[in-house]
């Protein structure tokens, strides 16, 4: 049986596992040691606050933070607050028009996202970072508190103790600035949704030493699709205190809340693509459809010390606490035609009532590390030492999913509810203690190899929700990188790399799935990547060209799943082997700026045993290519106003595991009229916006998710207004 995985929602208050007596007590320990610390007179701290003029050079998300991103031999993309504001961004999804390597995953709208970067699906679990910590993406994620978000592309063993190849997405919160910020913005889109927002931020004190950043919003959702009405929320604050010089402590906390019904995918048609896609059509429309609900609670503190010019430490606590509540009228196979990853061949499907309420997850991390720079002869070493401890806690409770009849592709079948509670969840417990240790060796001015290790434990432990089937795991696991980069004379840099990413997963232990080896551990399947590429540019001009190869172990999860293997005992089953070329530039000069990136991307399956028929084939939802470019011009004629268009372009894609059922390419472009001018002594930014300009009717993904084929639709044209005033 096949269900759809779980999300959280309402309000409560942290539950840190330390008691607050005793964070307090920590604190006023390191700050008695900071303040007191004898420290050279020129030791500072080389940045402690955001000036919201400069864009960041560097990224948290390579590990190696003091490095800027021209030099260190990684491909990684990092999107702005200004660049996620532009395009009216609300969720993790519309980051996929900022870079080609990264594509949408089952995005349905009011669900949580899913990325896909260089053809792999990111875990939800594993992949992702706020303030460098790990925290779960299993929930809606807000964006207007984020000053930028950071997307690593490739494996990332040595940030990650176990993530799935891809990539690795890290959000970085808004800091308290400098200078007075009072800022409001008010947005209009779609059907109706408002969002009303404000973010302000400044600093205080006799001698300026404490900081703040607030941020507030509040949107009505009423999206172009129909039946996918809600409301959402934030409240977020960030604050530092400067305790002297060299010593920076930062608390930041972030209470969203979001209530929205999210959108139920078609599928294929027996064998075929429904004729038409429909924008706006949700099957999730039956007179007992619920929104799904999501709520969150994240919070951390750090402490930043200098120890001299050349060293520093910093201690870092964080928790995640979310709460759903998700539910859906699911369309989900075939049972009148023995099939169950589409819908039946006449249009009409298998209809259940989805119900998993009061799901919590609980993650708590912390983080010591060590940075600095020594010299031995003339080799000089940028040193980066971790150590990082990482708790997951989720409990869940039975759900209902539960079939209520044949329903409709044209969404016009009405149904009973039936939501009575009888399947049993799993709870998980997940520890983990990591160590990692990676150095920049300089030999020459032009020459450096880079070395990394992560060195991780892990506890693994589940049961369901009756305490029944107890699993248990623990392993201790490796995983190195190694690079070498050269600067040729004209400021580009040549660079080849090589790196492993883990996974690890024990076999579900539900007896309703059906796996012979429930319960049990999987070896843990290892990525390789081998990488080269050059970058390089001027002031107005940046650019990068990388080609890359990875290697990841396949489970036979899937194929047992939708080949109706009754007992199926899990392993793994060849390989998946992805083969690609990115490029991407950034053009400035006088009114122009152009932005720009293309993948091109060979990935294949192969050494299946148990579905040799599929390999040479390539995986479902991943394009051949992608292209992104965005251009925008400063009209001279009249100043402030800049028009700009964005483009977005997929190539072919596969539908089914065999190939016989494939996705035509779709390009979609975006409009927006921007217009900067000065009311009285305020500085504002009216907006008019143009989504899918050309109203594209097409079909944006088709993934493959809980043992089924989905089909979700590009959205259709949607109008934009906003206004932005700096007060």
């Amino acid at each position: 049986m096949a269900h759809r995985k779980h999300s959280c929602t309402s309000s409560f208050k942290p539950n840190w596992p330390l008691k607050r007596s005793s964070i307090a007590a920590a604190a006023s320990v390191f700050v008695a040691f900071t303040a007191h610390a004898q420290t050279p007179e020129n030791a500072t701290l080389s940045t402690i606050t955001v000036n919201e003029q400069t864009a960041a050079p560097m990224a948290d998300v390579t590990g190696f933070g003091d490095v800027p991103l021209r030099e260190v031999p990684l491909s990684v993309t990092v999107v702005d607050h200004t660049a996620l504001q532009n395009v009216g961004a609300r969720r993790l999804a519309d980051l996929t028009q900022f870079d080609a390597s990264v594509a949408d995953a089952y995005n349905s709208p009011g669900y949580w996202d899913f990325l896909s970067v260089r053809g792999f699906t990111l875990d939800n679990r594993f992949n992702y970072r706020r303030e460098g910590l790990s925290i779960s993406a299993e929930t809606s994620i807000p964006l207007e508190n984020k000053e930028r978000i950071e997307i690593l592309k490739g494996t990332s063993g040595i940030q990650a103790s176990t993530s799935a190849p891809g990539g690795l997405v890290n959000y970085v919160v808004k800091r308290p600035t400098e200078h007075n910020l009072r800022e409001i913005n008010v947005e209009w889109t779609g059907r109706g949704s408002l969002l009303t927002a404000i973010d302000l931020g400044g600093r205080f004190g006799a001698e300026r030493q404490f900081g703040y950043r607030l941020n507030v919003a509040a949107e009505k959702l009423r999206p172009e699709t129909y039946h996918v009405d809600g409301s959402r929320n934030l409240f977020a604050l960030a604050a530092d205190w400067r305790l002297t010089r060299d010593t920076v402590l930062e608390v930041e906390l972030e209470n969203s809340h979001k209530s929205q019904p999210s959108v139920a995918g078609t599928s294929v048609i027996g064998n075929q693509l429904p004729p038409q896609p429909n924008p706006r059509l949700n099957l999730n429309n039956q007179p007992w459809s619920q929104p799904s609900v999501f709520d969150a609670f994240t919070g951390s503190v750090r402490l930043q010390q200098a120890i001299n010019t050349d060293w520093r430490w910093s201690a870092q606590v964080g928790q995640q606490k979310l709460k759903t509540d998700d539910r859906l009228a699911y369309p989900f196979g075939c049972s009148a035609e023995g099939v169950y990853d589409r819908f039946c061949s006449d249009g009409t499907f298998d209809m259940y009532d989805f119900r998993s309420e009061n799901e919590r997850r609980t993650q708590t991390g912390a983080n010591l590390r060590l940075q600095g720079n020594v010299a031995t002869g003339s080799v000089k070493h940028d040193l980066g030492i971790g150590l990082t401890s990482s708790r997951v806690r989720n409990r869940f409770e039975e759900y209902a999913y539960n079939w209520v009849g044949i329903g409709s592709i044209d969404g016009q079948t009405m149904l009973p509810a039936d939501p009575s509670l009888f399947v049993g969840n799993t709870n998980r417990d997940e520890r983990s203690l990591e160590f990692a240790l990676q150095d920049a060796i300089h030999w020459t001015p032009e020459f450096t190899t880079w070395v990394g290790l992560r060195h991780t434990r892990l506890q693994r432990d589940s049961a369901l929700t009756d305490g029944s089937n107890p699993t248990s795991y623990s392993d201790s696991l490796n995983t190195p990188w190694l690079a070498a980069s050269y600067k040729l004379p004209n400021a580009a840099v040549v660079y080849a790399s090589y790196g492993e990413g883990l996974e690890s997963s024990v076999m579900p232990n539900n007896p309703a799935i059906g796996f012979s080896n429930a319960g049990q551990a999987l070896p843990a399947a290892k990525s390789k990547q081998f990488e080269v590429g050059v970058k390089g540019g001027s002031e107005n001009l940046g650019w990068q060209l990388a080609a890359f190869q990875i290697k990841r172990p396949i489970s036979n999860v899937d194929a047992c799943t939708r080949l109706f293997i009754v007992d199926c005992l899990v392993g793994y089953d060849g390989d998946a082997v992805h083969r690609g070329l990115e490029a991407s530039s950034q053009w400035r000069n006088g009114p122009w700026a152009i932005d720009g990136s293309a993948t091109l991307l060979h990935a294949r399956r192969e050494g299946s045993t148990l579905e040799p028929q599929n390999n040479g084939k390539r995986p479902t939802n991943v394009p051949d290519w992608a292209l992104r470019a965005r251009v925008a011009y400063n009209l001279s004629t009249v100043p402030g106003m800049q028009i700009e268009g964005l483009l977005s372009h997929e190539g072919q894609r596969a539908v089914t595991a065999d190939e016989s059922i494939m996705l035509g390419a779709w390009t979609r472009v975006d409009a927006t009229l921007r217009y900067n001018t000065k009311l009285g002594a305020s500085n504002t930014t009216w907006t008019l916006g143009v989504d899918n300009l050309f109203d594209k009717n097409y079909f944006q993904e088709s993934p493959t998710q809980f043992g089924h084929i989905y089909l979700f639709s590009g959205a259709p044209r949607t109008f934009r207004i906003g206004f932005r005033v700096s007060l």
